[in-house]
């Protein structure tokens, strides 16, 4: 993608940036920021333009680190489900195994039986 030229106007300052992103989603971050440093402007009024930009950074890295925390956790009760997974498919394809191996020796067992008692396996189908 083609770098693009965007102007964000954040805590009454014009920044013009160049972005891979596309105008809306870089709009759309510039906005969220200015409004959260406006926020803060609000709160305190000793606050400087510089601190409120510091303070804002504080708490979308804050988030970030918070999400990604969250991400990792997932990532390992995902890695675990697999793995959980993983084993019951392996103990469901042994059990499969067993049973075809016990069906073919009562099948076994069952020719046995009736050539003992004298029947052919046509004889035992009629």
């Amino acid at each position: 993608m083609d770098k693009i030229r965007v102007k964000l106007h954040i805590g009454g300052i014009d920044y013009y940036i160049n972005t891979d992103e596309t105008l809306e989603y870089t709009v759309s971050l510039g906005e969220k920021i200015d409004k959260r440093m406006t926020e803060i402007l609000r709160s305190n009024s000793l606050i400087t333009a510089n601190q409120a930009a510091v303070l804002t950074a504080l708490e979308i890295a804050d988030e970030l680190e918070k999400a990604n925390a969250v991400t990792d956790n997932f990532r390992t009760q995902i890695s675990e489900y697999l793995d959980e997974a993983a084993k019951a498919k392996n103990e469901r394809d042994y059990y499969k195994r067993e049973l075809e191996r016990y069906k073919t020796e009562v099948s076994f067992k069952n020719d046995q039986i009736n050539l003992f008692a004298g029947k052919t396996k046509q004889e035992n189908d009629e």
